[in-house]
């Protein structure tokens, strides 16, 4: 996940190898020989292929050969739904004489001057 952080060579794609130089063209024979002799070794031991047993299953979808035909239903048709804005609410009352903000912004309503000298004690 953070691959950003490793150095180049933890790279998913891999080192690009370059041309490989032998010390002599003694090694580098040695070496021919025992790739060669590895890659038979490799096929020798190979596993034996399993072949892979092929299952035919019928399909589950229906057959569509001709398309399904649905009815086509009206919507339903209201009379006098018109989408109009709401009125806000207004309070029309004498009891509250306002509103008072206490701590940060938490509005308190205010029913008389002594809660609002409170109210405007406690503000820090």
């Amino acid at each position: 996940m953070s691959m950003h952080l490793e150095n180049p060579g933890l790279t998913t794609a891999g080192k690009k190898k370059g041309k490989h130089k032998y010390s002599s063209s003694e090694a580098k024979r040695n070496a021919e020989k025992l790739a060669k002799e590895w890659e038979e070794l490799k096929k020798k031991y190979e596993p034996a292929k399993i072949p892979r047993k092929v299952f035919k299953t019928e399909s589950l979808s229906p057959a569509m050969s001709t398309p399904r035909q649905t009815p086509t239903i009206p919507s339903l048709v209201t009379p006098g739904g018109d989408c109009l804005v709401k009125e806000s609410i207004k309070y029309t009352g004498t009891k509250v004489i306002g509103i008072a903000t206490m701590h940060k912004s938490n509005p308190v309503p205010v029913f008389s001057n002594e809660e609002a000298i409170a109210v405007s004690c406690m503000r820090r």
